[in-house]
């Protein structure tokens, strides 16, 4: 390569190293010609983010779980004494009252056996009669007049003995209620044992339902609660009146029951049911949407908008419901909560809010 070449491309090199240089310094963004400029850009624009400001309001700690609904009272009537069926009282589906008759089982031998001692009770207190006289004349012993004293005391009992045999054979309600289907008809032979017809009281309707055992703490008597059945829109109100004194070791959950008004028998025993019980109320809490809480290692936080800027909020919070958390430390109400853009966003960044 002779002199004349190595000198033309050691101009060039030096030309392509100052155009390097020169070009990035050039401003080629202006135009020169009339009526055209435009603004300059501008790289650091504020962030847009969704906000909440914090009210107090009352907070209803609600626990919804599912029951059954039961009879206030529930007895399948038997016959304690075999028999033939001899009457039957009632109509299926009849409200009855306590004590009414329902089923008569044939007792012509008992009539028969207090028809005899009825003779023998007469003569019996004649007896008795004749030998008290005799001992105010002391004309007999004291003994004398014991045994026909005995004798009478003993037919008495007999006669008690059989009409509290005959009375076995009256079956009668043993509350107010309502009857189901009968089981039997009239000449049937029962036993005891066997089914007649089932008897509900079901004005109170009662509740069984469970709750998880964490809530022991929360829930007493006398608590309220609504439920709704699938044959009603409409929800019911009812009250605990009892709580199992047990927690259940396979759900660890602790039985409740609860009595509802049913005058008009809309509810029927074995009917599932919808449960919300209120444990506990708080008039001024303060809540915020779920999704500003942001979990920590070891705390929980929020970013609030306050003069502009983001600030970091250390919180503790509460009890949590579908949407919403309730904070017990660390705001206050007219605080501004930031909702969305929670990764875009830093503390002390200035930022514009949606409210």
């Amino acid at each position: 390569m002779n002199t004349t070449v190595k000198k033309l491309l050691y101009a060039v090199l030096v030309v392509m190293v100052i155009g390097v240089i020169i070009y990035p310094k050039l401003d080629f963004s202006s135009d020169k010609s009339v009526g055209s400029s435009a603004p300059p850009s501008t790289s650091s624009s504020k962030v847009t983010v969704d906000a909440v400001r914090i009210a107090y309001k009352t907070l209803d700690f609600n626990v919804r779980v599912t029951g059954s609904v039961i009879a206030d009272e529930n007895v399948t009537l038997n016959s304690e004494v075999s028999g033939v069926i001899e009457a039957i009282h009632f109509e299926e589906g009849m409200r009855v009252a306590r004590g009414q008759l329902l089923v008569s089982l044939n007792d012509d031998e008992l009539e028969a056996e207090l028809e005899k001692f009825a003779y023998n009770k007469k003569l019996y207190e004649d007896a008795e009669f004749r030998q008290r006289q005799l001992l105010k004349n002391e004309a007999i012993s004291r003994e004398e007049y014991e045994v026909a004293l005995n004798i009478l005391n003993t037919s008495l009992a007999d006669i008690k003995l059989l009409e509290t045999r005959k009375a076995k054979h009256q079956i009668r309600a043993p509350f107010t209620g309502t009857l189901g289907l009968r089981e039997v008809s009239v000449g049937s032979y029962v036993t005891p044992g066997v089914d007649i017809v089932s008897l509900y009281k079901m004005d109170p309707i009662k509740l069984d339902f469970q709750i998880p055992g964490r809530y022991l703490k929360e829930v007493n008597v006398g608590d309220k609660l609504s439920f709704t059945v699938e044959a009603y829109d409409e929800p019911f109100e009812g009250e605990i009146y009892a709580i199992e004194p047990e927690i259940d070791p396979r759900t660890r959950s602790i039985q409740l029951r609860a009595r509802s008004a049913n005058p008009n028998r809309k509810l029927l025993p074995g009917q599932f049911a919808k449960i919300n019980l209120v444990l506990q109320e708080i008039e001024e809490a303060i809540m915020v949407p779920s999704i500003a809480v942001i979990p920590e290692l070891n705390t929980t936080k929020v970013f609030v908008f306050s003069e502009g800027k983001v600030l970091s909020r250390i919180v503790e919070t509460g009890i949590r419901n579908k949407d919403e958390v309730q904070v017990i430390s660390g705001l206050k109400p007219d605080d501004v909560v930031i909702t969305s853009g929670l990764l875009q966003i830093r503390n002390g960044m200035e930022i514009n809010v949606n409210l």
